[in-house]
């Protein structure tokens, strides 16, 4: 008796062991893919965003091109397959399917090419399905992982998440809320083996934190303000949820491809050249908000442009993605809270002069966003103070991504990823 429990222990060891080496493996290939990914975006947005600024004739170029490269590219060499974002690895997850390797090259190369040709997305699902396939593809390799997928899975996306936000515990808690739901020993192993080398990638790389961002303090009078944030925040998500829905919808009813990379460049076209600011993942807008919230006076025009990017936002996004774009709804929703937040603290110091700290705000704001977007306040708090790299603000991150979320759930019960899986990105 004592000899088969020895046996068992060693084989129990053997497996344990075999799964640690995988995930070390699994967090570097996904940590090295995510911060590529990061790196050429920026490096080629920047120089593109600079381009239309000098030559207004690109707003019109750029999208029509850069769809029309996404659009042959499937064709012709990724065999007519499209991407369906995180549904799939939904898909992967709850049934027998596998993620295939092409996963990894299309979502790399259709995320970055949406993102710098001025689509107004970001390129985190496209890492994260790039990511997991990763994952999917490891599991495969050897029976003593066939019953680990998910766990696989999730630890590529763990990696993944923690090398584009430098928040590895929002990369293990992304993978829990949105994707696993369930914590097991092997979830527990596998991801924190992956994040920590996906970390220690980031610093070796000497990664710097997204945005530099001082925060002094926060203040208790501050809470009924944060409050309405929160509700605001849930109202928003929701506005960006059901866009990003009736748009997928409708341009499901297109037979024709072309016509819908037409409509989809037209509508993309004319809003950037109306507001630069919608140009790529915007978080270059986002940056420029923050250096200059605290001398922004709120006049009407500034007001009407605020407004103006909030309503565009959603729809511009959803456009994007419906006309054949890659990408999903983490970047938009980063972006709707940073404007949302500074809109708000500037009409409360304009008009109530309360004299709130508009920075404060605008990180708070993207955190509730995002939270009500995805359903995952804890991921949303971990992934904004890392993009900060300051946990001044998490006790009022917190209380405003429950209050974002649990708004959006009671006047919308879905998200983009779990509302009628064909109409999903």
């Amino acid at each position: 008796m004592n000899k088969t429990a020895q046996i068992k222990k060693n084989h129990q060891f053997i497996k344990f062991r075999k799964l640690v080496i995988v995930s070390i493996l699994i967090g570097f290939l996904s940590a090295f893919l995510g911060i590529s990914l990061k790196k050429i975006t920026e490096y080629y947005e920047e120089i593109f965003f600079h381009e239309v600024s000098v030559h207004p004739i690109f707003y019109i170029l750029f999208p029509v091109f850069g769809l029309s490269v996404i659009y042959f590219l499937r064709q012709y060499l990724f065999k007519k397959k499209e991407n369906k974002g995180i549904k799939e690895v939904f898909e992967s997850t709850q049934t027998k399917k596998n993620l295939p390797s092409y996963k990894i090259p299309s979502h790399f190369i259709n995320g970055l090419l949406t993102v710098i040709f001025g689509g107004s997305t970001g390129i985190e699902v496209s890492t994260v399905v790039a990511t997991a396939t990763i994952g999917s593809v490891a599991h495969e390799k050897e029976n003593v992982f066939r019953q680990y997928k998910t766990e696989l899975i999730c630890a590529g996306v763990a990696a993944g998440v923690t090398a584009l936000f430098s928040s590895p515990i929002a990369g293990i808690l992304f993978a829990l809320e949105v994707i696993s739901r369930k914590v097991t020993r092997a979830f527990i192993i596998s991801n924190v083996v992956a994040v920590s080398i996906a970390f220690g990638l980031l610093t070796i790389l000497k990664e710097e934190p997204l945005f530099a961002v001082s925060i002094a303090t926060w203040h208790l009078k501050a809470i009924p303000y944060f409050i309405l944030l929160g509700i605001l925040a849930g109202m928003n998500s929701v506005y960006l949820t059901r866009c990003v829905l009736f748009f997928k919808s409708q341009f499901g009813k297109i037979d024709t491809h072309y016509y819908k990379i037409l409509i989809g460049s037209i509508v993309l076209s004319v809003s950037l050249f109306t507001f630069p600011q919608l140009y790529g993942e915007g978080y270059h807008a986002i940056k420029e908000i923050f250096s200059s919230s605290s001398e922004l006076p709120l006049t009407i025009t500034l007001a009407l442009t605020f407004i103006g990017i909030l309503i565009l936002k959603p729809i511009v996004t959803s456009i994007t993605l419906a006309s054949g774009g890659d990408g999903g709804v983490f970047a938009p929703s980063l972006f709707i809270g940073a404007f949302l937040g500074l809109l708000l603290a500037s009409i409360l110091n304009s008009f109530f002069h309360v004299n709130v700290i508009p920075v404060n705000f605008m990180i708070i704001g993207m955190a509730a966003v995002l939270s009500a977007s995805i359903h995952a306040p804890f991921t949303a708090i971990f992934l904004v103070c890392g993009l900060t790299n300051d946990y001044t603000l998490f006790f009022p991150i917190l209380v405003v991504c429950l209050i974002s979320k649990y708004t959006a759930k009671t006047i919308y019960p879905y998200t983009v990823y779990s509302y009628a899986p064909s109409l999903t990105k």
